[in-house]
């Protein structure tokens, strides 16, 4: 049956009322039906009491059903903004969150003031939405995005192509929790928000993330710092000397992700909070000795 723009809009958001509250549910509604429509809202707008087509109509059905069932709003629209860059996601790859932009910010900082043509690794790239965010930033940036998945690895390159960084950014498979390809040659800097969440806390996730994104990009271990006794073991030796490592790190992770580096060669720089004011991220620098 085919509706009008504004009788969709009007269904979904009803249906949406009941988990999201009157704005997060018309603020849904509006996005799948954007989406829904392939049309901006100023044109959905202007055209509220037009009929849409039946195609239209059956993914609007589809974009609602999954949004009361609970899927996060990015992996429908298989779209998310992320420091000025609107990247494809889906369920192969974290969603880019706010968070994220303290370890961004932070690699950015220091990748501007490198060398000329600096090398940057993010490992555990998922969707390669910091190294992006660095390849835009730093014009001169050779940026690698390393990844154990080859789904997310697709999702990146797909980025890649869409923020049209194939020049000066590579996408290659790589472990954290192996020794570092030797291929890999040395870094500048590497930048990595590595899975964080303690094994034991999975269980006990919003629905919206135990349920839909990866547990391979969730998931740290037993104390959630698998990752980074890994990264500072296997990738400490794919720094230049004096070369720069900056990590995202969970809630009330700080002091202990910053042992890890201290006691693996490194000096703390830097501790960095996200925009909620909580610690998110650490610049440490690889001591020359340590070489």
């Amino acid at each position: 049956m085919v509706k009008t723009y504004a009788g969709l809009y009007m269904d979904a958001r009803q249906a949406l009322l009941p988990g999201e509250g009157q704005q997060r549910a018309s603020l849904i509604a509006r996005e799948l039906l954007c989406a829904a429509a392939g049309k901006p809202q100023a044109q959905l707008i202007a055209a509220k009491d037009s009929y849409a087509g039946e195609e239209v109509c059956r993914k609007m059905a589809d974009f609602t059903r999954r949004a009361v069932d609970g899927e996060p709003l990015a992996y429908i629209l298989e779209e998310w903004d992320f420091y000025g860059m609107t990247l494809y996601v889906n369920r192969d790859v974290l969603i880019p969150r706010d968070d994220t932009c303290a370890v961004a910010e932070l690699a950015m900082k220091k990748a501007l003031f490198l060398e000329q043509d600096p090398r940057i690794l993010d490992l555990c790239t998922g969707s390669g939405c910091i190294g992006l965010a660095i390849a835009r930033k730093v014009k001169d940036a050779r940026v690698t995005l390393a990844d154990i998945s080859r789904e997310a690895l697709a999702v990146a390159k797909r980025n890649v192509a869409g923020q049209r960084l194939s020049g000066r950014v590579s996408c290659v498979q790589a472990d954290a929790l192996s020794p570092a390809p030797a291929f890999l040659g040395n870094f500048d800097l590497i930048v990595a928000n590595p899975p964080y969440v303690r094994s034991g806390d999975m269980a006990g996730l919003q629905p919206s993330v135990r349920d839909y994104e990866p547990a391979l990009a969730l998931d740290g271990g037993a104390d959630g710092l698998k990752f980074y006794r890994a990264i500072v073991a296997n990738y400490t030796g794919r720094l230049k000397p004096g070369g720069w490592l900056c990590l995202e790190f969970g809630l009330g992770q700080g002091d202990a992700v910053c042992a890890l580096l201290t006691a693996g060669g490194y000096t703390i720089v830097e501790r960095k909070t996200d925009y909620n004011h909580i610690e998110r991220a650490v610049l440490a620098r690889k001591n020359r000795e340590e070489e």
